[in-house]
């Protein structure tokens, strides 16, 4: 048995030794300071060109368009999650007619922009007019609003689909044959045991395809509809102010702020458990 024979004093805590003033560090402040001093301009831009009689008469129509774009992207996205599930499903199976068939639409969809989409549904479709109105389908594709809406669905479908999908592959196989070997079925393990684990892992990408979303679906403007985007673009055609697309992007990076905030308290809730 070896025992202590005399205590080490005290030490004091090792001096902290100074960075030396590399070039990458130069660089990096010299950016940070561009960046302060454009947004110091900005403000300044914003404050001194303030013109009451311009936000009385089109801040209605900013909060209007707002909500047009906080609805499309909302109901996209739960529509995309609905459709992403089976999506996902496909992809995992081992059939391969159903796997090439959910491996074209997501490789399509995730391929081409959201502006050819958007333009496929809206003047495309226009072509089978007559067969839309047969089965009942055109009052829904003749409208702006609703061919902005399809395209966003199925566009961020196939982005969720892979999201879930490699969100699925990522849960441990031990997971599933755990829960076989307590005698689980594979429908109630995979709902229970596998989708809570894996929406953990695809919550953080998940928050960023809602931002791109969001970003993204200023392109339903082109089409005539009057999103946050749209009512810019009016106020801009009777102003000729640059300012109002400042104030839009204002308003993209006040939403998307929020919801990166929102989704770090979500990502925070769900993953206590996992902290210590």
């Amino acid at each position: 048995m070896s025992y202590a024979e005399a205590l080490i004093p005290p030490q004091p805590a090792p001096r902290e030794v100074a960075k030396p003033m590399t070039a990458a560090r130069l660089s990096g402040y010299i950016l940070v300071a561009f960046w302060a001093l454009f947004a110091a301009l900005l403000i300044f831009t914003v404050v001194k060109g303030w013109d009451p009689d311009k936000f009385s008469r089109y801040g209605p129509r900013y909060l209007h368009g707002l909500w047009v774009t906080l609805s499309l992207v909302a109901i996209s996205v739960v529509c995309g999650a609905i459709l992403s599930l089976p999506l996902a499903m496909a992809r995992l199976s081992k059939n391969r007619v159903l796997n090439w068939l959910a491996y074209g639409y997501i490789y399509f969809f995730r391929g081409t922009p959201l502006l050819a989409q958007l333009f496929l549904v809206y003047y495309g479709l226009g072509v089978f007019r007559p067969q839309l109105e047969a089965i009942g389908i055109w009052w829904f594709f003749r409208e702006a609003w609703y061919c902005g809406l399809f395209a966003m669905t199925i566009n961020t479908a196939a982005y969720q689909a892979e999201i879930l999908r490699g969100a699925i592959e990522s849960v441990p196989h031990g997971q599933r044959e755990a829960a076989a070997a307590l005698g689980i079925h594979k429908a109630i393990a995979f709902r229970k045991v596998i989708l809570p684990q894996a929406f953990i892992v695809a919550l953080r990408p998940y928050g960023n395809e809602i931002i791109l979303l969001i970003k993204g679906s200023a392109v339903v403007a082109i089409i005539t509809v009057l999103d946050l985007m749209g009512e810019t673009r009016y106020a801009f055609s009777r102003t000729f102010d640059y300012q109002t697309y400042l104030w839009a992007a204002i308003f993209y990076l006040t939403i998307v702020e929020a919801l990166r905030h929102l989704w770090a308290w979500i990502e925070r809730r769900l993953t206590r458990h996992l902290k210590r």
